[in-house]
């Protein structure tokens, strides 16, 4: 007997092939006034949104799981969902119910995802919202970022570590990447971001050129200065397609496609802009490099600020520029105050200009852009009669939009509505049409209220109510008490309990004048809105070109009040390789202190002549780590325009900072903590230049002692010896390494000062010159709250150690190795060790990497280790 066939309802025949179409997406099905989920995809919503799970049809064999909610609460629940991952398709009713005896024509009208979305309640202020695709190429990896809430539109390309350096900075909310290489991405970036496949077609050249000539609407993409980045061009363009299949197609405001050009900022890698905690830490609660230094006011200046931190600039008339209008507004303390006063009342007009663009702005929404379009005059006054040439020139170029400020001005009741829907939203004056269409519906109201006592009068009914609803519009209601002293000509419609309702042909005459007046007036409303919507179009330009000047304003505002509170000062940057800081602080750690508490400033000087590498000991917990910070952000900062923490800073121009600072295990892709440290040392080993900024805390701690000696060693030689001289910052606990400098002349001894009191020790938190001796491993022990009996031991230990390495027996003990090693090295009949003499004749030293050499050292010793035990 064959199975029956399970039987389907129209509206779930409707619904599964939709939700064929948009399997990776949960849809929401709008089903008169609700949007509804159904089977897997309810779970789902049920569990995130916190709504009620039922089921549709229960017990039937169609039964299904089934969770909804009003739409009009989307905005409640649509960010919700966004937040949690999920790319979702917004399913609407097509036509008008009333209008067809047929099941209601539906069809998706957006597909929001995690990066494309407009919604306030799922977007930041103060952070762009960006979608990335990444295109792997031969040799080289392209990438883009549109925000599609701002307008914005960035591509570059490059290695892996350079488009890994840039996913970390812009953080995108979700990355588009071919089907056929998602393992490769997941291999080379990790699996820690929000992926979505796309068909390996979409990314072709010829598609990816067509796809970005025709948005832009131009011949060639010259006039974007991205023609030659072949991989950009594919990442971008295969952006562009997924926003036409999400259902984005209105993207006027995309106006540009800019480069990212690698060689205008300063490198930092991922290790870097994760150790200096610029903008993110891994620590929970930790103040981060951003929360210091943003002193910007409208979500404008504090994403720009985000960007300028994540690109430093390597031009130094670009930095002086920047320095010049600080310098200014610090000095000129009425012209800064009055500039942020108006800012202050200036929205997001990147945003609102963008939600134009898209349709998606409401009337308030618009009487918001005009009143911050206002607040830009008298800043362009301000600015353009400064004594200064940047702010002139920004003055000079911002837009007062005039014509557009008394369009909207003349066009919109300044109490407009959130929702068009709700009326009053066109100014009086505006329509004739309009005017008189309101004066009938408000006298046909009157006339209402005037019929009513007229009525109550005529039969003596004191209680008569005159009231509509949706079955038969207007009628009059009768308590029963009254039914006698009703008219013979009203009409019986409705009996109630305690009532009954009449309708007389007076009340349908005015009832269809009063509900025609006001349907004509919605319809009207919303016909003009449309309009003046579509005609700002015409203004994408201007207004993102304010967005961006009102930005830069903002950040270099907030960098001359930040050097206003906390006694930054001009920092002065050259061509030379010098760096000089006297009187550095740690920006974020003089932040933190308990009150009253001075912070421990330093002088740091690095030159490529004299002073190359400063090698810092000193125990721990003395401030070696926060000096090596402290000297990295204060180049950061002055390379972005911002005065510093410092007395005086002299900074020749830096093109990379590198850090190796603290231990991080990498667990997930099975690496440990000294394998991470090697992998960003060989990094930093094989990319610095003559104008670079190494920083190296406790490198090869991860090991054993020897080893990690061994491998400091190693390293500071090589940048000692190493062509490009780069300026290093080399913290280390290991003592031994002090010995460097009778051997290697721009190694210099430094070490961070302590006072050792009867018992215990006091961090002076100075760094002075000359090598430090001891550890004090045991009186931080004693800091962090170690038990008595653990302290009381460690000390005996210590001072048992001391006494078997006395002076004597290390000197017999050296010459005991030294004799060993003599007999064993010129014993050559041994034919392990001629295999390591031919295995050190045969290397080519010149062409071996940092690691390479350290493995090699290993593989020696090994061989040697070997060697002494076959004679044994």
């Amino acid at each position: 007997m064959a199975a029956k066939t399970k039987k389907v309802t129209p509206l779930m025949k409707q619904y599964n092939a939709i939700k064929a179409k948009y399997p990776d997406a949960l849809l929401l099905f709008r089903v008169g006034d609700f949007y509804e989920t159904f089977g897997s995809d309810a779970i789902k919503a049920a569990g995130i949104l916190g709504i009620i799970l039922t089921k549709r049809g229960a017990g039937s064999e169609t039964e299904t799981e089934l969770a909804g909610f009003p739409h009009h609460s989307l905005n409640t629940y649509l960010p919700k969902l966004v937040k949690a991952g999920e790319r979702v398709a917004i399913c609407d009713q097509l036509e008008d119910p009333k209008l067809t005896k047929n099941i209601v024509k539906r069809g998706v009208t957006e597909l929001v995802t995690p990066g494309v979305a407009l919604n306030d309640e799922v977007l930041q202020s103060k952070s762009n919202n960006f979608l990335c695709s990444v295109y792997f190429g031969k040799n080289t990896i392209g990438v883009a970022f549109p925000d599609i809430s701002t307008g914005e539109f960035l591509t570059s390309q490059g290695n892996q570590e350079y488009i890994d350096k840039l996913l970390q900075n812009f953080s995108p909310s979700e990355i588009l990447v071919s089907k056929q290489k998602r393992l490769k991405f997941n291999e080379c970036f990790g699996k820690d971001f929000h992926t979505f496949n796309l068909e390996e077609w979409v990314y072709h050249t010829d598609y990816a050129n067509e796809t970005l000539l025709k948005h832009f609407n131009t011949k060639s993409l010259k006039g974007f200065g991205v023609e030659d980045l072949n991989e950009g061009i594919i990442a971008s363009g295969s952006i562009l397609h997924y926003l036409g299949e999400t259902q984005h197609k209105k993207l006027e405001h995309i106006t540009s496609i800019s480069r990212i050009a690698e060689d205008a900022y300063v490198w930092m890698d991922r290790f870097t802009i994760r150790n200096l905690e610029l903008y993110n830490s891994t620590n929970n609660n930790a103040v981060t490099l951003l929360n210091v230094i943003d002193k910007t006011i409208s979500p404008m200046g504090g994403r720009l600020l985000k960007r300028w931190l994540a690109l430093p600039l390597k031009n130094v008339e670009k930095i002086k520029q920047r320095h010049e209008v600080v310098s200014f507004l610090k000095e000129e303390k009425t012209i800064h105050a009055k500039i942020q006063s108006h800012i202050k009342s200036i929205g997001d007009i990147e945003r609102l200009i963008s939600k134009v663009a898209t349709g998606k702005v409401c009337p308030r929404e618009v009487i918001q852009l005009k009143n911050s379009l206002e607040a830009i005059v008298p800043i362009k006054t301000l600015a353009t009669n400064c004594d200064n040439e940047s702010l002139k020139i920004i003055g000079d170029t911002l837009q007062s939009c005039d014509i557009l400020r008394e369009k909207i001005k003349t066009t919109l009741n300044e109490e407009a509505p959130v929702n068009v829907l709700k009326g009053n939203t066109i100014a009086v004056g505006f329509s004739e049409e309009l005017d008189e269409l309101r004066g009938l519906s408000t006298s046909g109201k009157n006339y209402l209220d005037k019929m009513l006592q007229r009525e109550s009068e005529r039969t003596g009914i004191t209680s008569l109510k005159i009231a509509s609803n949706n079955v038969f519009g207007y009628y009059i209601e009768v308590r029963n008490t009254h039914k006698d002293k009703v008219p013979e000509e009203w009409i019986r419609k409705q009996t109630l309990v305690n009532a009954e309702r009449y309708i007389t042909e007076e009340l349908k005459t005015y009832e269809s004048k009063i509900l025609g007046a006001e349907e004509r007036i919605l319809a009207i409303e919303q016909q003009l809105f449309g309009d003046l919507v579509v005609w700002m179009n015409q203004y994408i330009k201007p207004v993102q070109q304010n967005a961006n000047l009102i930005g830069q304003l903002d950040c270099l505002c907030g960098f001359s009040q930040l050097a206003n509170d906390n006694n930054y000062s001009y920092p002065n940057i050259d061509d030379s390789y010098d760096l000089e800081i006297k009187e550095g602080r740690h920006p974020v750690i003089e932040k933190q202190l308990p009150l009253g508490e001075q912070y421990i400033a330093n002088d740091v000087f690095l030159d490529r002549e004299q002073q190359q590498i400063i090698m810092i000991t000193g125990p721990n917990m003395s401030g070696k780590s926060a000096i090596l910070r402290q000297t990295a952000l204060i180049v950061l900062l002055a390379q972005i325009g911002s005065f510093v923490p410092a007395k005086t800073a002299r900074i020749g121009l830096v093109d990379k900072i590198f850090t190796r600072v603290g231990a991080s295990d990498n667990i997930s892709m099975g690496e440990s903590t000294f394998m991470v440290e090697m992998n960003e040392t060989a990094s930093i080993l094989n990319n610095m230049s003559e104008r670079s900024l190494v920083l190296l805390d406790e490198i090869g701690r991860g090991t054993s002692t020897y080893d990690g000696i061994s491998i400091a060693w190693a390293i500071s030689e090589y940048l000692h010896e190493h062509p490009a001289k780069a300026k290093t910052l080399f913290a280390t606990h290991y003592h031994e390494l002090n010995e460097m400098t009778e051997t290697f002349s721009r190694i210099k001894n430094f070490n961070v000062s302590v006072k050792e009191l009867k018992d215990n020790v006091l961090f002076l938190r100075k760094l002075v010159e000359g090598g430090s001796e001891h550890s004090f491993g045991i009186h931080v022990a004693k800091l962090a709250g170690m038990p008595q009996q653990v302290l009381h031991r460690a000390n005996k230990i210590l001072k048992k150690l001391e006494q078997s390495h006395s002076s004597e027996e290390l000197t017999d003990k050296v010459k005991s190795i030294k004799d060993e090693m003599q007999l064993s090295f010129f014993n050559l009949d041994d034919p392990l060790l001629e295999q390591i003499k031919e295995e050190i004749l045969l290397t080519d030293i010149d062409t071996l990497t940092p690691i390479e050499a350290l493995m090699k050292l290993n593989e020696i010793k090994r061989m040697l280790v070997k060697t002494k035990a076959v004679k044994n």
